[in-house]
């Protein structure tokens, strides 16, 4: 009985003994997933730590860099597609936000006259064709610069029995008031305005867009490729719509040489247009082919002009006419000249950087000839009004 009594105690010990074990090993295993589970834990709040410090250095970083991508950039820092002039050495603007290239209108750099001398011509046509509509003749008239085209009946009729000159060369009075009650329309209705108006709409168009392109052309690839190519249109739109005024008042009372005319010009200046357009054509090599189109464009006029001259020789505004006409075709091709030779930067790179370069001459020449062509359409539209058909 001892022996069986010593046996079962045995036994209960050694199961007790297995049931501490086996305690002890899952007392263990939950320690091990705890130690491991706070290892994880450790290990994830120091990627945590460690994000946080690299999100800020990251945040560094990039304050660096918007610091450092807004200040101006020399020729070899730019972008590819930036690269046009290799005489302009310093100055630039590249790749900056549209915020930053809106206000850096009030900063130096190579742009910044490029962009003010079409802002001015946009707003002084904008000013001479609200002074047009309102009919306001010396603000119209530029302050007596050109001949007014704002008269109203009464003035007009004032203007005949004065000794108003365009310019001393002009004598109103030279026109006869035989002439005047031969020609003048039956009704008395003034000549149409909406040739003049077509004409300085075109002008508007062209400068603003102008502005537009060489303020915001340096924020990205995409939005200089497309403003490049606006500012084209631009141009052609403007010398397509200088041609109303003079052919359509000129041949007021010739209406197929009107339509003839106005049409070749138009033709002419949709396919310009189109080619234009095409994104390959905008980059800098094509110079030249922009300048020659721009050229023919301007050349067509030679043919209406020459036969407008033929006809109307004797007409006492001719001196006038061709006072103002020769000076705008002189500075259009005076600045299509600097334009393409990139004359004076050529000779001296980087001297003139900031003012006097090239595109800057070209724009200035570019307002001058605007502004003698308004000046033309002023005497035809008068004439018209006068005379009529």
């Amino acid at each position: 009985m001892s022996a069986l009594k010593k046996i079962i105690r045995r036994a209960k010990r050694r199961r007790r003994q297995h049931h501490q074990q086996e305690q002890g090993i899952a007392m263990d295993h939950q320690e091990g997933i705890s130690t491991s589970k706070g290892d994880d834990v450790h290990k994830v709040v120091e990627e945590e730590e460690i994000s946080v410090v690299n999100h800020g250095i990251k945040k560094k970083e990039k304050g660096i860099k918007r610091e450092v991508s807004y200040k101006l950039s020399s020729f070899w820092e730019l972008p590819e597609y930036m690269k046009d002039n290799e005489f302009i050495l310093g100055y630039y603007r590249a790749n900056w936000p549209l915020k930053e290239a809106l206000f850096s209108i009030c900063r130096w750099h190579n742009e910044t006259l490029n962009v003010w001398t079409h802002l001015f011509g946009f707003l002084l046509f904008l000013g001479l064709t609200m002074a047009n509509l309102v009919k306001v003749p010396q603000v119209a008239d530029l302050f007596g610069l050109f001949t007014s085209s704002v008269l109203t009946s009464t003035e007009r009729n004032a203007s005949h029995d004065s000794n108003y000159q365009l310019l001393g060369t002009i004598d109103l009075k030279q026109i006869s008031q035989q002439s005047i009650h031969r020609h003048l329309a039956a009704d008395g209705t003034p000549a149409a305005r909406w040739p003049f108006y077509v004409f300085l709409a075109g002008s508007m168009f062209c400068l603003l867009s102008s502005t537009i392109c060489h303020l915001f052309s340096c924020h990205s690839h995409h939005l200089n490729l497309t403003l490049l190519r606006i500012d084209y249109v631009g141009i052609a739109v403007m010398i397509i719509t200088s041609f109303f005024p003079n052919i359509y008042y000129v041949f007021q009372c010739e209406p197929h040489w009107q339509f003839a005319y106005l049409g070749g010009i138009t033709v002419m200046g949709i396919f310009t247009i189109a080619t234009l357009l095409t994104p390959s054509h905008s980059a800098g090599k094509f110079r030249g082919l922009r300048a020659m189109l721009f050229t023919s464009m301007g050349l067509f006029g030679l043919v209406p002009s020459v036969h407008a001259g033929l006809v109307n020789w004797s007409n006492p505004k001719r001196d006038a006419i061709l006072y103002y006409e020769g000076a705008m075709a002189l500075s259009y091709l005076m600045g299509t000249a600097f334009y393409v030779a990139r004359v004076p930067e050529r000779f001296r790179p980087g001297w003139f950087d900031l003012a006097g370069h090239s595109h800057q001459i070209f724009h200035v020449l570019v307002v001058l000839g605007a502004l003698a062509h308004y000046g033309a359409a002023l005497v035809f539209l008068e004439y018209r009004d006068q005379v009529g058909c």
